[in-house]
Parts: C-alpha cells; sequence; structure tokens
C-alpha cells in the first residue's frame, strides 16, 4: 500500500477540483508536496486522492466570498495557489465577487498565514481598462496578489486544451449535431492555445521556487491560430463536415442578449467582447523571458495532444480513424 510521502511541504489550491485544478494537483503531488485543497464542496473532490498517495491529497471548505473560511484553508501553508476563476457570473458568483474580492482575500489570508509563495492564475488579456468584466476583474485579482505579496507569481495562459477541456470538447460536441460552426466577428480572433500540462507545471514549478516572483508570465503553446483556424480542426480531427458561418460583432451581441436569461448561455455579451481581441503571447513577455520557454519548458502541441480525446466525437468511434479501406 502507498504510504504517505516525506515531505512536510503544504500547499492549498483553491479551485483544485476544476479542470486546470486536477492537473495542477497531480503535479504537486508528484513533487512531494502535501495538497491542501480548497472548494465550496469537499464532499466533492474524491477523484483528486488517487493523484497522490494515502493521506497526501484532502479537501477543505473555502468560499471567496467568506474571509474565514479563506484563512481557515491557508493556515500552516507554505505556498497558496488561487485557479479560481469563472467565465459568466451565476447568482453571488460574480466576476467581481470572485476573481477580484475572491483573489484580495486568497492573498490577504496568505500574507497573514506567514505563506512564503503566492501563485495567482489571471489570463492572457486581464487588464484594468478592458470593456470586459472579465479581463478588468482578473486585472484586478493580479493587483490584490501583487499588493499583499509583492513577489506573487501571476501566470496568465491563453485558452488552456486538455482532455476535459470546455473548448474543444464543446465545439466538436456542438459538431456533431448542428450544421453549421459560428464564427463571430468573422473567425478572426488569433489564440494560442495551450496544453493543460504545460501549464501545471507551470504552477509547480512556481510553487518549487524555481520562478522568479514579482512579475507577469504569459503562458502560450507553440502554434497562434485565428478562430477560423481552430473550428478547422476541430472538423479535421473529428472528422466532420460543417459550415462555417460568419456571425458579426453585432449580430453576436444581439443573440448574447437575447440567450442572456437561459442558464448556461453558449455566449455572453462579455464574452463577445473578449473576443474583439487577439489571445496571445505579446512581444514583451516574449522579449523578456515570461514565457513556457523561457521558463525551460517545451510546450506541446495542439497536434500532439488533440487526437488523445477529440477521438470520442468521430461519427463511428474511437477507432474510426484506424480502418482500412
Amino acid at each position: 500500500m502507498a504510504t504517505l510521502t516525506g515531505s512536510g511541504r503544504l500547499v492549498t489550491v483553491f479551485g483544485g477540483s476544476g479542470f486546470l485544478g486536477r492537473h495542477v494537483v497531480r503535479a504537486l503531488a508528484r513533487r512531494g508536496w502535501r495538497v491542501r485543497v480548497a472548494v465550496r464542496r469537499p464532499d466533492l473532490v474524491g477523484h483528486l486522492q488517487p493523484l497522490g498517495n494515502v493521506g497526501q491529497i484532502h479537501g477543505v471548505q473555502a468560499n471567496l466570498r467568506y474571509r474565514a473560511s479563506v484563512e481557515r484553508a491557508v493556515a500552516g501553508a507554505d505556498t497558496v495557489i488561487n485557479l479560481v476563476g469563472i467565465l459568466a457570473p451565476t447568482g453571488s458568483q460574480t466576476f467581481d465577487a470572485v476573481q477580484a474580492d475572491g483573489a484580495r482575500l486568497v492573498a490577504e489570508a496568505a500574507r497573514a498565514a506567514g505563506s512564503t509563495r503566492l501563485i495567482q492564475m489571471s489570463a492572457i488579456g486581464a487588464d484594468a481598462a478592458s470593456a470586459s468584466a472579465y479581463a478588468r476583474t482578473k486585472a484586478a485579482g493580479e493587483a490584490a496578489a501583487f499588493s499583499a505579496m509583492p513577489d506573487a507569481v501571476v501566470l496568465r495562459p491563453s485558452i488552456v486544451f486538455g482532455p476535459e477541456d470546455d473548448f474543444f470538447n464543446r465545439f466538436a460536441q456542438m459538431a456533431r449535431f448542428a450544421p453549421a460552426l459560428p464564427l463571430i466577428g468573422g473567425g478572426r480572433t488569433r489564440f494560442q492555445p495551450v496544453y493543460v500540462g504545460d501549464v501545471a507545471s507551470t504552477v509547480a514549478e512556481a510553487a518549487d521556487g524555481r520562478v522568479p516572483g514579482g512579475t507577469v508570465y504569459e503562458l502560450g503553446g507553440p502554434e497562434v491560430r485565428t478562430f477560423r483556424q481552430l473550428m478547422e480542426l476541430v472538423l479535421k480531427e473529428t472528422q466532420r463536415k460543417r459550415a462555417l458561418v460568419e456571425v458579426p460583432f453585432g449580430a453576436a451581441a444581439m443573440l448574447a442578449k437575447l440567450t442572456a436569461w437561459v442558464p448556461g448561455a453558449p455566449l455572453t455579451l462579455d464574452q463577445v467582447e473578449l473576443l474583439k481581441t487577439d489571445n496571445v503571447v505579446s512581444d514583451a513577455a516574449i522579449r523578456e523571458g515570461r514565457t513556457l520557454q523561457g521558463l525551460g519548458i517545451q510546450p506541446h502541441s495542439m497536434a500532439a495532444i488533440l487526437p488523445t480525446y477529440l477521438y470520442q466525437y468521430l461519427p463511428r468511434g474511437q477507432f474510426d480513424r484506424h480502418k482500412t479501406s
């Protein structure tokens, strides 16, 4: 039977049960960290425990809207990692409450607890002057992290992809039934998708103290592609023929307004706003080495990863691409 590793290092990971979180937890466990996963529903993090040895990973209750729960979650932690973020607000889980005020509570609690490192997950496009509430509150979260702990590490990834992602899986699923895929704004927005495992490795490197603090790192994969090219890639990987229909930003905004009342609406006004700006690593970050490559991490390509999970959307199952003629 596996036993708990001998390391006494403790890390608290807020948002550790999500798509990115589970990869981060696994990367930390492999490096010997004791991992405390801080989530609103700790009874639902059982799926994380097999990622480490017995007793190495455990869940605790915490809600970023309640200071006391955050302070309890970071007590005694050497390192604190905040991965919490939302793509659309629901009820009391607003952008301000989660990505701005919540990040501030985590940073202040980490400082008060005497934690030596704070890692804040942000996103490329974070901008205090943005018309997007998502981008503004991500920037506010960054500012809060640096205000509380000036040597914090802030990571800004582009679209994160991997087996459980909400981007390629969503459009591959849509392509199974819809006659066409939409190209918001004509599909000209550029992205630099980054593999979830590479982001998790960066977080683990930062936790180990191998990433200089006090700055912002921009994480992108080896390829820059337009939204249209990404949709073409989805269709290629799933072996489906679908029309690609250009939807002007104005029409997309109108659609978002009409469906705003629908729970889990496929498109929000804020997302339309985000799509007006390219989501790629900046020239400054490349020049200054604030990238995956600058940290010595060679990013995985989409061609290497997408076939490992998009096969489930093939017309006749996962072995369809292997059938002989």
